[in-house]
C-alpha cells in the first residue's frame, strides 16, 4: 500500500512538471524578456535569440535539480517506510495500541470543531 501512496504521489508530481514546462514554453517571451532586461546590451546587439538558450540550460539545469530532489525524497520516504515496517514487525502489539490512540486522539481532536 505505501508503494501505491508514493506511485500517486510520483505521478502528481510529474504531472504538476509537465503543466510548468507548457506554462514556461506557452510563455517564452516573458522569460526572455526578463533575461532582455538584464543584459540590455545582448538585447541592443540585437541577438536576442542568444538570451533564449542561456534560459534553456537554465532550465535544464533547474530540472535536473528538481529530479535529483525527487529522488532523494522518494529515497527517505522508502527508507521511512522500511524502518517503520521493520519497527512494526518487532513490536506489534505496541504498534497497535500506538495507532489506536492516535486514531482516538485524532478522532477526539476533529469532533471538536
Amino acid at each position: 500500500m505505501p508503494d501505491l501512496v508514493l506511485s500517486r504521489e510520483l505521478k502528481l508530481l510529474q504531472d504538476e512538471l509537465a503543466a510548468q514546462r507548457q506554462h514556461l514554453a506557452a510563455s517564452p517571451d516573458k522569460v526572455t524578456g526578463a533575461a532582455a532586461q538584464a543584459a540590455p546590451s545582448t538585447r541592443a546587439a540585437g541577438s536576442s535569440e542568444t538570451a533564449s538558450p542561456a534560459v534553456g540550460l537554465g532550465e535544464s539545469a533547474d530540472e535536473k535539480e528538481l529530479r535529483d530532489q525527487f529522488r532523494d525524497l522518494i529515497k527517505e520516504i522508502t527508507g521511512f517506510v522500511e524502518d517503520a515496517e521493520k519497527k512494526i514487525s518487532v513490536h506489534p502489539a505496541m504498534s497497535v495500541v500506538a495507532a489506536m490512540l492516535l486514531g482516538i486522539l485524532i478522532g477526539s481532536l476533529l469532533a471538536r470543531r
